[in-house]
């Protein structure tokens, strides 16, 4: 599913986005991913990050450094901002953010995870607190419109299709 849509930056920045379902990184095609999210589900519950220097709750996520394939960015970003270990996981989609500088492309997965230990602190010090919360009261948390909606059904979905 497309999903057209826009979103406000943290600079105040009124910006084009562009939803799009997959199911592989081969529908990626030459696209060059910057950043991954990850919607972590330990048992029942849905994971969110507290990000200090803006104050916002999201799932965790973040860069991709050099060399790292998605699902390796996807695994050491949910450790580092939650202190839990990736068990499964699946890509669920796209989206292209049109920025000043150029499109910038970020994926979306769903995740198995368990913790390792309790949360002390994030090594890069961005993210200060996780919850793990309801599902279904995540709106309390983010709010990232139509395109958070679609995401958090079908993360839901493949959320079971992984427990399988």
């Amino acid at each position: 599913m497309e999903i057209i849509s826009t979103l406000v930056n943290a600079a105040g920045e009124k910006l084009a986005v562009r939803y799009q379902d997959i199911d592989s990184a081969s529908e990626l095609e030459t696209r060059i991913v910057k950043t991954v999210h990850a919607y972590c589900f330990y048992k029942n519950k849905f994971i969110v990050v507290l990000a200090g220097q803006t104050g916002m709750w999201t799932p965790p996520g973040g860069s991709v450094e050099v060399g790292e394939s998605l699902e390796e960015a996807v695994v050491r970003e949910v450790h580092e901002e939650t202190n839990m270990r990736v068990i499964k996981q699946c890509l669920i989609g796209y989206q292209d953010i049109s920025e000043s500088a150029g499109i910038i492309t970020q994926t979306r997965s769903v995740c198995l995870v368990e913790p390792y230990g309790e949360f002390i602190s994030d090594p890069d010090g961005d993210i200060t607190e996780i919850k793990l919360i309801d599902p279904d009261s995540y709106k309390e948390f983010f709010d990232w419109g139509k395109v958070g909606d679609h995401i958090m059904e079908q993360s839901l979905i493949k959320k079971e299709y992984l427990l399988s």
